[in-house]
């Protein structure tokens, strides 16, 4: 039996997919963390999910977070290997949200999480999903990612979590979700 364990990050340091090692605190691993932060919070909300479609759409993008982990993960000399998600993946997250959006209202204030349990997972994979994104636009004015379809992907993938927040909420019985303006009691 493999074990569990392989010490060799012992030093703070952690391997990225060719050759070399790099500390636990540098950028690349940091993104590559914050992205799988994020993929957890979507399997939770997929646990979650009422709808069918929420579920399979959460799992396909779940599957693309790790094709988008990888390229990060990949040293310059290897990067090739690992670019799998193009442009087709950014438009098949459009035309969810183009979907999605024909079903639910729009709300007209920020609202707050928590009115389902699939909207408030889906809300809190939203929020890891903008650092994860924030983390890699860095990588990117850092100079070391050039795909700008990586940057694209997690924009819209916010837009879409936002959106099916919303179809979930609704198919919890929420007609309207709770509003950050209200009365304060």
């Amino acid at each position: 039996m493999a074990p569990f364990y392989t010490r060799s990050g012992d030093d703070g340091t952690t391997g990225i997919l060719g050759e070399g090692r790099v500390p636990k605190y540098h950028p690349r691993p940091e993104a590559c963390g914050t992205v799988d932060e994020a993929s957890a919070a979507l399997g939770l909300a997929r646990a979650l999910a009422r709808s069918s479609e929420t579920a399979e759409a959460i799992l396909q993008i779940q599957r693309d977070l790790y094709h988008l982990m990888a390229e990060i993960a990949a040293e310059p000399k290897a990067v090739d290997r690992f670019r799998l998600l193009g442009p087709d993946r950014v438009e098949w997250l459009e035309d969810r949200i183009d979907d999605f959006a024909q079903r639910v209202e729009l709300p007209d204030g920020f609202i707050l999480p928590g009115d389902a349990p699939a909207s408030a997972a889906l809300d809190l994979a939203r929020t890891v999903v903008r650092r994860a994104e924030r983390l890699v636009v860095r990588l990117a004015h850092q100079g070391i990612l050039d795909n700008p379809v990586l940057l694209r992907y997690l924009n819209r993938l916010s837009s879409l979590c936002f959106v099916l927040e919303l179809w979930e909420n609704r198919q919890a019985g929420g007609e309207r979700p709770s509003l950050a303006k209200g009365e304060i009691r």
